[in-house]
């Protein structure tokens, strides 16, 4: 502890304390390790996808049960987010970050040590409970940590282009480890991620002061959890089944009743665990539907153009993860000049729209790929291109959905960030799937479906569908951008800024 002087008579005692919001000496360092944890999370979406099928293999589960290596993972930390923001509100962001590190590797090593199916559908679940601790309590983190807005548009744009590259490595790093080593160490690997960001996370970051008149909104937990649970299965369930079974619509109006009545619980709860105010800000409600829109329409291309690359073209995982290096690039400039130039000069009403739109372009480029594409001519160009779109909307909206919330709210309304990301990502997964399927079976009808030529166009035929869905989405996140965002560039609330207590 720094020492302080004792206060001349007449002066005064407030300036003469420490400053509470001076930023932390080593925040750099701080955001590597938050960098590092929030990487962990993301690629875990898509680096297991590439060890399933040897995994099947190797425990012996059947097709229609290797989705829930996916969805236990999903239902638990889609469902559970909000509830991890608060948590980490109410007790503390560095202690809430550091058990969701110890918790996510231990779940992590005991998936990759598992001996039967049950046990891997266990330990993603319990996967996912800690990541939603984790992910909110990141992201506030970061919103604390940097209060000098250059610093901030810098740090955001960092974050921003993790979260919309996590994917893209996931696919890279899921090939190499699944060829080179096992599909296990896809899992065993997050222990490795996870001591780095702890070991980093116990030296630098501070403890927050907790606010022990507060308390957790038990009916406000049940009825969101509940909610988002049922939305996300229903979603899921959709991939598998039809829009039409009462398993998928059943749960999903159960999850827009649950949602709606929520909604109304916080107008009256004492304690809210999502206190309106986080929502109603014009530029904060528009970039979280922005992060709903790239979340559902960027599996245009991760989930798609992966089939395409692997089944289509016969790339290997590592090729695979590989090509899609070039769009990392693409979205890490982007992200980085969106938000330390552009949206300080110009504001997010032209930036976020703009990305939109290239990303909705790069979309409808990929519908002219065919089985004779070649990479360099056919596939880099869009690939990049869709890159350049998403860094000039994933890095933006995730800066401005956390911009100016009291610091009691930072942890909530992180976890409001990560939820439509989540919820994105399933809805995008269920209606790309769905319609991609249904263009298949329109395609096969009146051929010979055990023409391989045949299964080869039908399949093309579902992935440009997907893709000219993931344009329409793309296309809606515009006009919805436009409509929302404010003009102008953002200006700093005293009153409002994120404060670091020591």
């Amino acid at each position: 502890m720094p020492k302080t002087s004792t206060p001349a008579p007449g002066e005064n005692t407030v300036s003469a304390l420490p400053s509470a919001d001076a930023p932390p000496p080593h925040r750099w360092w701080i955001l590597a390790v938050i960098g590092v944890a929030q990487l962990m999370v993301v690629l875990d979406g898509t680096i297991v996808n590439i060890a399933l099928p040897s995994a099947q293999k190797d425990l012996g589960f059947s097709d229609g049960d290797r989705q829930w290596i996916v969805t236990a993972y999903a239902l638990a930390f889609g469902s559970l987010l909000l509830l991890g923001g608060r948590i980490a509100d109410l007790f503390g962001r560095k202690i809430t970050f550091l058990v969701g590190l110890v918790g996510f590797a231990g779940a992590s090593a005991l998936g990759g040590a598992a001996g039967s199916f049950e046990m891997l559908v266990g330990a993603r679940a319990v996967q996912g409970a800690f990541g939603a601790l984790l992910a909110p309590a990141a992201l506030s983190l970061l919103t604390t940590t940097f209060t000098d807005a250059r610093e901030r548009a810098r740090a955001f744009g960092v974050y921003g282009a993790i979260a919309g590259a996590g994917g893209a490595i996931g696919l890279l790093l899921g090939g190499v480890l699944t060829e080179h080593l096992d599909w296990r160490w896809t899992l065993y690997v997050n222990v490795a991620f996870a001591a780095v960001a702890f070991v980093g996370g116990a030296l630098l970051l501070r403890r927050t002061t907790r606010d022990k008149s507060a308390r957790i909104d038990i009916p406000g937990a049940v009825l969101v959890s509940g909610g988002l649970f049922c939305l996300v299965y229903g979603f899921s369930n959709a991939e598998t089944h039809d829009w039409s079974s009462p398993a998928t619509w059943g749960f999903l109006l159960a999850g827009a009743v649950l949602l709606a009545v929520f909604t109304w619980w916080q107008t009256r709860a004492a304690h809210p665990l999502l206190p309106l105010r986080v929502l109603l800000d014009r530029n904060r409600g528009a970039s979280l539907l922005s992060v709903l829109v790239i979340g559902a329409g960027m599996f245009g291309v991760f989930l798609f153009l992966t089939y395409y690359l692997q089944q289509s073209l016969g790339y290997s995982p590592i090729r695979t993860g590989l090509a899609f290096l070039p769009m990392i690039a693409g979205l890490m400039l982007t992200s980085t000049l969106a938000t330390t130039v552009l949206v300080p000069r110009i504001g997010p009403k032209p930036v976020v729209p703009l990305g939109m739109g290239i990303a909705a372009a790069a979309m409808v480029w990929l519908t002219g790929l065919d089985l004779s594409s070649s990479y360099a001519t056919d596939i880099l160009p869009p690939l990049i291109v869709a890159g350049l779109g998403f860094g000039l909307v994933m890095a933006p909206a995730m800066a401005l959905a956390t911009d100016g919330v009291r610091t009691e709210d930072a942890g909530v309304a992180s976890a409001a960030v990560n939820t439509m990301q989540q919820v994105g990502g399933s809805l995008g997964t269920a209606l790309l799937n769905t319609l991609a399927t249904s263009a298949v079976t329109d395609y096969l009808a009146g051929r010979n479906p055990k023409d391989p030529m045949v299964l080869a166009h039908a399949s093309l035929e579902g992935y440009s569908t997907a893709y000219w869905w993931s344009a329409a989405f793309f296309a809606a996140g515009l006009v919805v951008s436009v409509l929302l965002y404010r003009r102008g560039a953002p200006v700093a609330d005293p009153d409002k800024a994120p404060v670091v207590h020591m």
